[in-house]
């Protein structure tokens, strides 16, 4: 799975279980903070990567990435999320504690917003 596209979802994942926005997402297998804006509530999404240069937007059970041109599945359950990543082919979950977000898909990742 694309790394930014991981990192978006769990930006996404993040600012709908937490109800905080942020203005990026911190990567730490990238070791850099990825700059994104818009608008995240518990039931959609309508966010712009400004690494990739595209939108994520669309309920959460049914994402869209304008990057890859692919659709993104997102279930949330109180604090966990799991889904799948249509254009990578790849299953992911995880978990949210506070502002920090723990994924796996294709090994672990961890992020904070």
């Amino acid at each position: 799975m694309d790394p930014n596209v991981k990192a978006c979802i769990a930006y996404i994942a993040g600012s709908a279980i937490s109800g905080k926005s942020s203005s990026s997402v911190y990567d730490y297998a990238q070791g850099k903070h990825i700059s994104i804006s818009g608008s995240v509530s518990a039931s959609q999404a309508n966010i712009y990567d400004y690494d990739r240069g595209c939108h994520i937007q669309g309920q959460l059970g049914n994402l869209y990435d304008y990057g890859v041109g692919s659709h993104i599945q997102l279930k949330i359950s109180g604090n966990n999320f799991s889904g799948y990543d249509y254009s990578s082919g790849s299953h992911f979950s995880g978990q949210v504690s506070g502002s920090s977000i723990s994924m796996h898909a294709d090994g672990h990742s961890s992020y904070s917003i």
